[in-house]
């Protein structure tokens, strides 16, 4: 057992901090306002229940009974096959492949602060051959920027829980929600913001489908940083007495708010400019730099704001994903949790590299493999196979590997035996149905 621990509150933005991620901001709007508005998030809802807020309940409980790393989590628990049960908690392995890719993206973030700081784009065409030269061209900025994103959050892995990670937590969640709620605030003053509002909240029956409901359980499932020990490795460093189902009902409220507040600031800038809905890097590197342009040295401002709210869930969210693979480390080896993080850092920096120079002309042709580049592969392989693959394991060994009795006593100190009965019938059934589903059509193996 560890004694490095989270407080209450600690573990509740540091798990939020995990969540609240860069697809909060550049995904769940769009799909919210693509796939009908309000009764998507109604659907949502529903799904962050019977699917997000499962597993991660599932993931809780893991970490909070064993207070053990992802690995000796799942031996511990397993009531039969100890051994080979073990080999499912590596699936911190996808975390870190995860975060090689993903830290670059952070860096980009850290640059654009600076751009935003001193000049705009004026234009969507000139904001698109900045982001284009960046991205193709330009190998020393971004190296810089990505080796002082993985500093930073390598120092505070290396710091600890408590003094690591939850004290950045709670300086980077609160000012990230009250950067937020500035910018909802100043956005309300547009006429466009009634038409934002609209966009994600009034039911259209007309853009909500079938595949809209996959989407609804992909994204909760996705969002909640389920699937590769993060959430385990969090909980098992939480206080004894903290409740683990209000926490993760806490982690998936402030997780969805904070999307939507992101998305109402997005969309009314977007359509005050009369531009349609859009996702992605296209979305935060080309249009919106563009459009905060067109408010003088006002846009300046919400542009620093926007992108250092960006950098901050970017940074909460690797940080989360660096946690497990060092905590595996420190627990099963003489290595210490500081020289643990800075090897495990080095060899993502390298990971990193080669990721970031597929990208780059003159290395890209060499880095592509098929369709898509390597630093597209990482992104594909980890969330249409890696990260489903994880959760269905995660849900289906809590529902019939584990020792019934001791999960069934546990879980009913926090929820009653009717809720837990759902519960389980969801990691049993829903979960597995549901994500693999959803795995199986990222594959491209059904059509809807």
């Amino acid at each position: 057992m560890i004694k490095d621990k989270f407080t209450k509150a600690g573990f509740i933005l540091a798990a939020a901090g995990s969540a609240v991620g860069l697809g909060n901001v550049w995904k769940f709007p769009y799909i919210t306002g693509d796939n009908g508005g309000g009764v998507f998030v109604l659907v949502y809802l529903l799904t962050i229940v019977l699917v997000g807020i499962s597993v991660f309940i599932t993931e809780s409980y893991m970490g909070y009974k064993t207070g053990q790393n992802s690995v000796s989590a799942f031996e511990t628990l397993a009531v039969n096959n100890k051994k080979g049960w073990k080999i499912a908690g590596f699936t911190f392995v996808t975390a870190l492949a995860i975060l090689s890719f993903y830290v670059i993206v952070i860096g980009w973030i850290l640059q654009y602060i600076v751009i935003s700081l001193t000049s705009l784009p004026s234009s969507v065409a000139e904001a698109e051959q900045v982001f284009m030269t960046l991205l193709t061209k330009d190998l020393s900025s971004q190296v810089f920027y990505f080796l002082v994103s993985f500093a930073i959050i390598a120092y505070t892995v290396s710091r600890g829980v408590k003094e690591g990670i939850e004290k950045m937590n709670k300086v980077l969640m609160p000012t990230l929600i009250l950067i937020l709620l500035g910018m909802l605030f100043y956005s309300m003053s547009f006429d466009s913001f009634s038409k934002a509002f609209s966009f994600l909240f009034y039911p259209n029956f007309e853009k909500f489908h079938a595949e809209s409901i996959l989407v609804a359980v992909g994204h909760a499932f996705f969002t909640l940083s389920i699937g590769m020990a993060v959430i385990l490795t969090y909980s098992s460093s939480m206080d004894s007495d903290t409740n683990i189902v209000k926490s993760s009902v806490i982690v998936a409220v402030l997780d969805t708010v904070i999307a939507l507040m992101a998305g109402l600031v997005i969309f009314t800038i977007l359509f005050n400019a009369g531009f349609e809905s859009s996702q992605g890097a296209g979305l935060v590197f080309i249009t919106l730099p563009a459009l905060f342009y067109e408010f003088g040295a006002v846009g300046n401002i919400l542009a620093v704001s926007f992108f250092i709210a960006l950098a901050f869930a970017g940074i909460t969210s690797a940080i989360s994903i660096l946690e497990p693979g060092v905590r595996y480390v420190e627990e099963t080896t003489t290595i210490s949790r500081v020289k643990a993080t800075y090897i495990i850092t080095a060899i993502l920096i390298v990971a990193g590299l080669i990721s970031l120079l597929s990208n780059i002309e003159g290395y890209s042709e060499a880095l592509k493999f098929g369709s898509k580049s390597l630093f597209d592969w990482f992104d594909y392989i980890s969330s249409a196979i890696l990260l489903p693959v994880g959760g269905i394991i995660t849900a289906i060994f809590v529902g019939f590997f584990a020792d019934q009795n001791i999960l069934k006593q546990t879980m009913c100190k926090f929820i009653s035996e009717k809720v837990y009965g759902v519960w389980l019938f969801s990691i049993r059934f829903i979960v597995p149905f549901g994500v693999g589903l959803v795995m199986i059509e990222k594959l491209g193996l059904i059509k809807f």
